[in-house]
């Protein structure tokens, strides 16, 4: 197991931007998720991901919230999907999602929504989408797929996914014990498994590669469990995957940002009780320049 120390990013370095260089060439994300339960955190993963360097931002959420989120964040666009009665999106049909996946670079899906079924339905379509751009998988969007792992094949090679041991042991289906247990062994598990980049967050953060490559992290402190932390971190890796880097390196550049934002915030306001929209105007000072 690697650490995700200075050695570490010297050997994987972050591209700077080169002078000239307009938003198209920097990368388009498209974050799908939210619910009327929870309309504000794909805002969280957007900013995340502009304030890494992405340079367009799309947000898809359910209809009712989409207007307001629009005012909230007018650095991207808005798309207004259709609503089921529960307030979580419904991709019925599902050609608007799939024109959404198709005009950008990278796609985030999960954040704010609160209903597995929904969630499977989202990532059902996404892996039937004909494009074949990076797809990361936060939150429901990695708890709903244990029983219709099948639906990730088409992912693999090109899939990211964020889940905290909850989401862990829910994909796995066994107890959330059990992967604290041994956070290394279930995410390269799961990473050979599905194909996919897994990060696993905890007070301790390991990445695993579907390679067998695994880097470990510290852990940015106890402030980072709070509501819209992993918000932040998905749109982190989101839009350092959106400017080129390889997954595996977007995932871990993106867990070292996060966790060093909250480092910072913890030594200026305190251990604990700051905010996760806190954490993002961090961000920028602490990309390699």
């Amino acid at each position: 197991m690697i650490e995700l120390d200075a050695g570490w990013r010297a050997s994987h370095p972050i591209k700077a931007a080169e002078r000239g260089t307009d938003k198209d060439a920097r990368g388009r994300l498209l974050v799908v998720g939210g619910s009327i339960n929870v309309p504000g955190a794909i805002a969280l993963t957007g900013e995340a991901a502009l304030r890494v360097g992405a340079g367009k931002i799309q947000l898809a959420t359910v209809r009712s919230a989409a207007l307001p989120l629009g005012v909230r964040f007018p650095e991207g666009r808005v798309l207004a999907l259709p609503e089921d009665d529960a307030g979580e999106i419904a991709i019925d049909p599902p050609e608007p999602l799939h024109q959404a996946l198709g005009r950008v670079n990278v796609a985030v899906i999960g954040p704010g929504m609160t209903d597995n079924d929904a969630a499977a339905r989202l990532v059902v379509q996404a892996s039937k989408a004909e494009v074949e751009i990076p797809i990361i998988l936060d939150a429901a969007a990695v708890a709903c797929i244990h029983g219709m792992e099948a639906a990730l094949d088409p992912l693999r090679g090109r899939l990211i996914m964020t889940p905290h041991p909850g989401e862990m042991a829910a994909l796995l289906g066994c107890e959330e014990d059990e992967v604290r247990e041994d956070l290394p062994r279930h995410a390269t598990a799961s990473a050979r498994q599905f194909g996919a980049v897994i990060v696993l967050k905890d007070a301790e953060t390991v990445i695993a590669s579907p390679d067998g490559n695994l880097v470990h992290y510290s852990g940015g402190g106890p402030g980072l469990g709070t509501g819209g932390s992993g918000d932040v971190l998905v749109g982190a890796i989101g839009g350092l995957a959106a400017r080129g880097l390889p997954l595996s390196d977007a995932a871990a550049w993106g867990v070292w940002l996060h966790g060093e934002a909250g480092r910072t915030l913890a030594m200026q306001t305190g251990p604990i009780g700051f905010l996760a929209r806190q954490l993002l105007p961090l961000l920028p000072a602490l990309l390699p320049r």
